[in-house]
């Protein structure tokens, strides 16, 4: 049995959960890897056998996504290239994490694809969906990359086939504190804007993580550090709170840390919209744009910030399995894993 393991490269939180998937996998069946994506930085210890650049979204410094230079990235002949030339034939079976080109290459040459993402939990029943979630994004999900059966991951078990998140092993080795400083993840921000914004609130220290430096550098409360996954971790652990975008990953990491969150979804990014809407519903502060008449919502939440309590067992080999039992089951009628009793909570 040979899987095909492809992987989002757009941002770090699907290659940080693969850290752990891999692993899994490895215990039950022959696995290659494939990344597609151009905004990858974090360090990834596995071999890749596919790098490619596939549909990307690229982030600017206003908040959201820069549509222009996603489109100049993402060239059509070069996409179908990379499908149609992708030797997906010679597996049994792909499991995607909202891997495009991997999705389609296995539809249209009739390979079995299953979608492991957070991404696929949000279309399926009872998960949290925003007051004005409209019909492009539900087309757009279904669609970026097409499976016959998803299993996804969200902040809490909204159905059957909705897991709670993975945590990585590093972030629950991390023993929490409690400093004087927040720790602030908002890679589609500029550096001048944070600091223009942080620095009206004199009385805090903010630890900024940013894409767009190579150097660490102060200005007056403000510390600018550039992506370093390590040092990053540390800093959360350490932290008052944290402040990110609505994505998946890192607020899910913030509340298992036991620390008050608040999120602003990035523009033009309906995936975090969907978010937004779940952790808002959760508890957690959600500052709905950056802009001044808004800004109170940080010190209300600095004054007032409320830890959510979550739950999120180490559960990565019982999903895994669980995964590839329903799998097998259901795509191939016949049973090649060992049985075990698998309940994920």
């Amino acid at each position: 049995m040979r899987i095909l393991y492809a992987i989002q490269g757009t941002g770090n939180g699907h290659l940080s959960r693969a850290k752990d998937v891999i692993p899994a996998l490895k215990k039950r069946v022959e696995v290659d890897l494939l990344l597609s994506g151009q905004q990858v930085e974090v360090e990834f210890p596995f071999e890749i056998k596919y790098r490619l650049k596939g549909l990307s979204f690229i982030f600017g410094k206003k908040g959201g996504i820069d549509f222009w230079a996603t489109f100049k990235n993402n060239k059509t002949g070069r996409v179908l290239r990379e499908i149609f030339s992708l030797p997906i034939e010679q597996y049994d079976l792909v499991i995607n994490d909202f891997e495009p080109i991997s999705a389609w290459a296995a539809k249209i040459k009739g390979v079995p694809c299953i979608s492991l993402s957070h991404q696929c939990s949000l279309l399926l029943p009872n998960s949290p969906k925003p007051s004005n979630a409209n019909k492009f994004e539900s087309w757009f999900l279904k669609y970026y990359s097409p499976s016959t059966l998803k299993f996804g991951f969200h902040f809490d078990n909204y159905s059957s086939n909705i897991f709670k998140p993975i945590i990585r092993n590093e972030i629950r080795l991390l023993l929490p504190s409690h400093e004087n400083h927040y720790t602030v993840y908002l890679p589609a921000f500029s550096d001048e804007k944070l600091i223009k914004i942080f620095s009206l609130f004199p009385k805090e220290n903010w630890h900024i993580f940013s894409k767009h430096t190579r150097i660490s550098y102060s200005v007056d409360n403000v510390k600018i550090e550039p992506i370093n996954g390590k040092k990053f971790s540390e800093s959360m652990a350490s932290s008052a709170g944290i402040l990110c975008g609505a994505g998946f990953e890192t607020p899910a990491e913030a509340m298992f840390l036991g620390k008050k969150l608040l999120v602003v979804p990035m523009k033009n990014q309906f995936e975090q919209l969907y978010n937004a809407a779940a952790l808002a519903e959760m508890g957690v502060t959600v500052m709905p744009k950056f802009k001044k008449k808004n800004y109170e919502i940080i010190e209300r939440w600095i004054s007032e910030g409320e830890v959510i309590d979550v739950f999120y067992p180490d559960q990565t080999q019982e999903i895994i399995d669980f995964v590839l039992e329903s799998t097998f089951k259901t795509q191939f009628s016949q049973d090649i894993l060992t049985k075990t009793e698998v309940k994920v909570v």
